[in-house]
């Protein structure tokens, strides 16, 4: 019996042109997933997000954090002091990814040993022409 696939609903990441696939671009991206690692605990100053984040560029820090202001997951706080202090939080929309985040994190670190066996079993496979 041949099995058939759902029909996309009209909100569907499966559809290009849907707003929701730009939303789960944004929140499975690799950068957002650190960043939540340490608003989840509590508000961040750009800085210490930025040396928290190891390879993490000035540019890709900034892009991020605007995109996930933009859309209401994060916001930013600005105290008018000198120089301003500007720190970083989830916003009750962003706590809401909370569990889905740690999740996916607990996941990688759990399994981590796992991929890469299986990626090293997959790169001789390859070396060996199957």
């Amino acid at each position: 019996m041949e099995k058939t696939l759902p029909e996309p609903s009209t909100h569907s990441v499966l559809m290009a042109h849907c707003y929701s696939r730009e939303v789960l671009d944004l929140i499975a991206d690799k950068w957002t997933a650190l960043i939540f690692t340490l608003l989840e605990k509590h508000p961040t100053r750009f800085n210490e997000l930025q040396r928290a984040i190891e390879g993490i560029s000035h540019k890709m820090l900034t892009q991020t954090l605007r995109n996930l202001e933009q859309r209401g997951i994060v916001t930013r706080t600005i105290t008018p002091t000198i120089p301003p202090t500007v720190e970083y939080a989830l916003s009750p929309l962003g706590a809401t990814l909370t569990p889905l985040m740690a999740a996916l994190r607990q996941w990688a670190e759990e399994h981590m040993e796992e991929v890469e066996q299986a990626r090293q079993a997959y790169e001789e496979k390859e070396k060996a022409g199957l």
